[in-house]
């Protein structure tokens, strides 16, 4: 399995972050979170940074989720209950420092947006998609697992409650015209036209008043978040089931899972 890896590169007060392993569809490994968390770490401190992209390499994915070979190394039962508890919280640290960047983020999704990587042009201010673009969490029907309650506000946020429940329940994926008509997307371009559009809106968003931009978005993150409920039991049950050690089996080894309901 290729780690893949996470890069930052800045240019005249914008930020450009690229995720970087288009031969799994920039599925995200262990290392690569670790990596967008201490780029996020470091842009927070980037005074000279007004604005900042992410966008995934290749042209046919954003971020097609977490890797799901990596969780055969989570355990059985209770133990794989904790194991997705960390995991969870992982996550959590990694899209709180994202939400929490100072300036002005902007999702750039070319293809493929699932699961994890939901989570990420989630927890950026604006998305600008290609026409072929596609928005969900197909884990009723790969891995069994769920999101933690911070993850849900967020979709629930962005997408409205009914569509996350169209991903979650039904496994359904989000168009890209659906996505822009509910507010999630700020604008369609094609291809030949992405990079046009991403510089306009990085042009208009770098022009603006920093303070306030800074602000807002906290104050906003912050309604966003406020007073979550405890949803580690949930993390536990679903990453703790026969279920969930069913489907990361049946996904390895490319065949239908299997549901048992426990």
């Amino acid at each position: 399995m290729s780690d893949g890896a996470v890069h930052l590169s800045i240019e005249a007060g914008v930020a450009s972050v690229l995720f970087d392993r288009p031969q799994a569809r920039n599925a995200m490994t262990w290392a690569m979170y670790e990596q967008l968390m201490v780029i996020c770490r470091q842009l927070r401190d980037e005074t000279s940074v007004r604005v900042v992209t992410f966008r995934g390499a290749g042209g046919e994915a954003f971020v097609a989720g977490t890797d799901i070979a990596q969780f055969q190394n989570f355990r059985s039962g209770a133990q794989g209950g904790e194991d997705g508890v960390g995991y969870e919280r992982q996550i959590d640290a990694c899209m709180e420092l994202l939400g929490s960047l100072p300036m002005p983020t902007v999702a750039v999704v070319e293809g493929w947006c699932v699961g994890g990587g939901v989570a990420i042009a989630t927890g950026c201010d604006f998305r600008i998609a290609t026409p072929t673009a596609k928005f969900g969490v197909p884990i009723a029907k790969t891995l069994g697992n769920c999101l933690s309650v911070s993850n849900l506000a967020r979709l629930s946020a962005a997408f409205g409650m009914q569509r996350v429940k169209r991903m979650l329940l039904l496994a359904e994926m989000i168009h890209a015209d659906e996505a822009l008509a509910c507010g999630y997307l700020q604008e369609i371009a094609a291809p030949a036209e992405l990079d046009a559009a991403v510089l306009r809106l990085t042009g208009k968003l770098a022009a603006l008043a920093p303070v306030t931009q800074r602000v807002s978005k906290e104050g906003l993150r912050r309604l966003t978040v406020h007073s979550l409920p405890e949803g580690e039991d949930l993390v536990r049950a679903a990453y703790g089931s026969a279920d969930f050690r069913e489907g990361v089996s049946a996904f390895v080894e490319k065949r239908p899972p299997a549901w048992k309901g426990n």
